[in-house]
């Protein structure tokens, strides 16, 4: 085995999900492995979402592979320091990549990895594997796109690698690398249908502050239609999910590729029920009737806010009218809405927060849900407040998501806050409609409870 391809997010230590249960696999590192066996390589795949930490040592134990690659995001931070420590312990090479490792390649260099990734990791382990099976550790400088600590200590960060280009020459991602019927199993089990999750293309060309471009940068670079297209084609005829799960982070962005991917469906004769992510201003009714037309069912909008000078302040470009819009002319063709709302975010008073509920009372979107911001390591929000971060405990014992900035007002606060914004919503919308004299009467009393302590919490900051 050349590499073993791992990533440390187990379902059974989440209880947020297990309430959800809606588990999609990690196409990055199916990317990878089908793009490794395609240029000969030897590849193994530890896929722990229903699996167990204990079962991954096992493993490693047993196969002892000389090169152990592992995904990393802030929600698997923990679970990967723990893999790293097993890795070395049977004397593995370990290579890390992802969007947490590229922001502290230092520590966790300093924890156990010995190679970083930075970007996109296919060309750049096409290289590196022969490399390390020939040198070892040494000579890692010639190759592009890594962060590696010498044996002095020193961090070397080699040049930049070029993004791929052409994302039609990458190979489909290696679903039967993984028990993929796992997933739609348990999406069948507790949602009456399953799902399968694709992408159509890489990258966000948008600003938002606080949004993490540390994988993709700001490029946005398409597959082709007749690729992503046959794509769907072979899902639907190997695994017939129920619905699919376009994981793009503006499906709508291009909207004459768009146009004509919806018209290379219908030329298949393929309509299937989907969700999708996009922008209001990525939207109009063309959009929106065509998305219908192939079988949209909910898509999700990235709101985050009703105030506009919040919005503005995150350099979200996009108006609060114009989401209020969309959110009525996507009811308008039955399309459900979704949207992501986050309190707490630079300059947000009270007045921002009630702007909020007032836009979700207006807009009326089938669900929504609410964060609270943190300044993720390497965003122009983490830049702007660091002089402010107030991290509460090491960096071994604490990710990104526990963060806060001194000066803003307390969890504790927000905490009401996020209380009375749901509920007063809840309650507006129970107003309009059946008026459940029991979901009114709940609603109103946590309502109330919110509101109370908002204002009893309105004066307590974060403190160092």
């Amino acid at each position: 085995m050349d590499i073993l391809l791992a990533h440390g997010y187990y379902l059974s230590e989440d209880p947020a999900e297990r309430k959800v249960m809606k588990p999609y696999p990690t196409l990055g590192l199916l990317y990878l492995s089908a793009y490794l066996k395609r240029a000969g390589f030897n590849v193994g795949m530890f896929d722990s979402t229903f699996d167990t930490l204990d079962s991954f040592i096992s493993l490693t134990e047993q196969q002892k592979p000389a090169v152990i690659g592992l995904y990393c995001n802030m929600m698997t931070k923990f679970n990967i320091l723990k893999m790293i420590a097993a890795s070395k312990h049977i004397g593995a090479i370990v290579v890390l990549g992802g969007p947490e490792p590229a922001n502290y390649a230092e520590e966790y260099l300093t924890r156990g990895a010995d190679v970083i990734v930075l970007g996109e990791g296919e060309s750049t382990l096409e290289e590196l594997l022969p490399s390390l099976a020939r040198h070892k550790l040494d000579k890692l400088d010639v190759i592009a796109g890594i962060v590696f600590q010498r044996d002095d200590g020193a961090l070397v960060r080699t040049l930049p690698r070029a993004q791929i280009a052409d994302l039609d020459s990458l190979p489909d991602p290696d679903r039967e690398a993984i028990d993929l019927q796992m997933y739609m199993d348990t999406w069948k089990q507790h949602h009456g249908m399953s799902s399968i999750s694709l992408i159509t293309a890489r990258g966000c060309p948008y600003h938002c502050e606080w949004c993490s471009h540390a994988v993709y940068g700001h490029t946005h670079r398409r597959r082709s239609v007749n690729r992503v297209v046959d794509e769907v084609e072979f899902l639907l005829g190997r695994y017939q999910p129920d619905q699919l799960w376009y994981a793009d982070d503006v499906f709508t962005i291009k909207h004459s590729w768009f146009f004509e991917y919806a018209a290379e469906l219908k030329r298949r004769n393929i309509r299937i029920p989907f969700e999708c992510i996009s922008r209001a201003d990525r939207l109009n009714e063309q959009v929106i009737q065509t998305l219908a037309d192939i079988g949209c069912s909910r898509l999700w909008i990235g709101s985050e806010s009703g105030s506009q000078t919040v919005l503005d302040n995150m350099r979200r470009e996009v108006k609060v009218e114009q989401v209020q819009a969309m959110t009525h002319m996507l009811r308008k063709y039955g399309i459900q809405t979704g949207m992501f709302i986050m309190l707490g975010y630079e300059g947000e008073e009270v007045a921002d927060i009630e702007a909020t509920a007032d836009h979700l009372k207006k807009a009326a979107p089938d669900v929504f849900l609410t964060t609270l911001a943190y300044p993720i390591k390497g965003t122009p929000y983490y830049q702007k407040v660091e002089n402010r971060i107030l991290a509460r405990s090491s960096w071994d014992e604490r990710s990104d998501r526990q963060l806060s900035v001194v000066g803003r007002r307390s969890r504790r606060y927000y905490s009401f806050a996020n209380r009375w914004l749901v509920n007063t919503v809840l309650l507006d919308r129970e107003k309009k409609g059946t008026a459940n004299p029991l979901k009114v009467i709940k609603a109103k009393v946590n309502e109330v409870i919110g509101r109370a302590g908002m204002w009893m919490t309105n004066n307590e900051r974060e403190v160092k």
